[in-house]
C-alpha cells in the first residue's frame, strides 16, 4: 500500500502542475473578440493607408514573370497537382503556354 502511495501522489502533483489553466488563455473565450467589419480598418490612417495601395500597387506591376506564372497555376486546380509532381515551371508550361501560341 505504501509503494502504491507514492506514484499516486507523483501523478497527482503531476497532474496539477501540467493541467493548471492561466487567465491568459481565457483571452479567446470573451465575447466578441473579434473587431467588426466597419471598424476593421479604423486603427490606419487614412494616409497610410493610401500609401499601402500605392505600394501594393508597384509591387503587383513589378512582379517577376516566376511568380505571376505560379499564381496563375495556383488559381487552376489541375495545374496546381501537376506542379506538386513535376514544379510550376513544367505545369506553367504543359497549361498555360500552349494556349498563347507557344510551344
Amino acid at each position: 500500500m505504501k509503494s502504491l502511495l507514492l506514484p499516486c501522489l507523483l501523478a497527482a502533483w503531476a497532474m496539477a502542475a501540467l493541467c493548471y489553466e492561466s487567465h491568459e488563455s481565457m483571452e479567446s473565450y470573451e465575447i466578441n473578440p473579434f473587431i467588426n467589419r466597419r471598424h476593421a480598418n479604423t486603427f490606419i490612417s487614412p494616409q497610410w493607408g493610401w500609401r499601402a495601395k500605392v505600394q501594393e500597387r508597384i509591387r503587383e506591376s513589378t512582379k517577376p514573370a516566376y511568380e505571376i506564372s505560379r499564381e496563375a497555376c495556383d488559381d487552376f486546380k489541375l495545374c496546381e497537382r501537376y506542379a506538386m509532381v513535376y514544379g510550376y515551371n513544367a505545369a506553367y508550361n504543359r497549361y498555360f503556354r500552349q494556349r498563347r501560341g507557344g510551344k
